[in-house]
């Protein structure tokens, strides 16, 4: 194992357990109800509007995205959405909080390795209640020696953790599926990012990856992670 990290950051949704899948099967549903006021294509345009006007003020997760889909047909049908239509939006909202969880290949066995050699830490943003929900539900909690759900990922959100739980950034590496979040801001605070692609990836999260810094890696998923830290040590 690598003698110069000692702290290992995790992001969740859709590096340890699916997340994305949900959103879109509820937004194709959101399409489906409002088929007569807007083709597929634009709804999902005028929804991705909502979804970045509001971040500031309803942050990530379910529950914000569930309020722009309200918002969203409110502006599309003109205030003239019948409230059957709200009514089965608010049920989607509460059926996506009521999945199960399911956790990604190769996840379990590598934390189980990892846990007693590194520092572990969950990192993570979104709604409070769902995220808890979801670690407790998954299974994976005991292998992480800190779990931190935050507003927003920027590298001051990295270097505050990695100093809390860690030996500082230079000594952490963090992992996850987003560039824009899991990645490019680790890195910028002085850790090891390593980028996991999940076939799906919302818009928002996407920008260019890091080629050129030297802490930056990519693997294809979890279970080579145990080779590339020992490549790297």
């Amino acid at each position: 194992m690598s003698s110069s990290i000692t702290t290992i950051g995790f992001d969740a949704d859709d590096t340890l357990w699916q997340n994305e899948q949900f959103f879109r099967i509820s937004e194709k549903h959101f399409a489906d109800l409002l088929a007569s006021h807007a083709d597929t294509t634009d709804l999902s345009n005028r929804l991705l509007a909502v979804e970045k006007r509001n971040l500031d003020l309803y942050g990530f997760g379910i529950k914000g995205f569930t309020l722009s889909l309200v918002e969203t047909a409110i502006e599309v049908t003109e205030g003239q959405v019948p409230s059957s239509v709200i009514a089965e939006i608010l049920a989607v909202g509460r059926e996506m909080l009521r999945h199960p969880v399911e956790t990604l290949p190769h996840v379990q066995e590598t934390l189980e390795e990892l846990t007693t050699h590194y520092r572990l830490v969950l990192i993570t943003k979104g709604d409070l209640f769902d995220q808890e929900r979801k670690l407790a539900q998954s299974g994976l909690g005991d292998f992480f020696h800190a779990v931190e759900i935050v507003s927003n990922k920027d590298n001051a959100t990295y270097e505050r953790i990695f100093k809390r739980h860690g030996d500082g950034p230079t000594r952490s590496m963090m992992i996850g599926n987003s560039l824009k979040s899991d990645v490019v801001p680790a890195i910028e605070a002085g850790s090891w990012g390593v980028f996991v692609p999940h076939e799906l990836t919302w818009a928002l999260e996407h920008v260019e990856a890091p080629l050129a810094a030297p802490r930056f890696r990519q693997i294809e998923h979890l279970g080579e992670l145990l080779p590339l830290l020992a490549e790297i040590s």
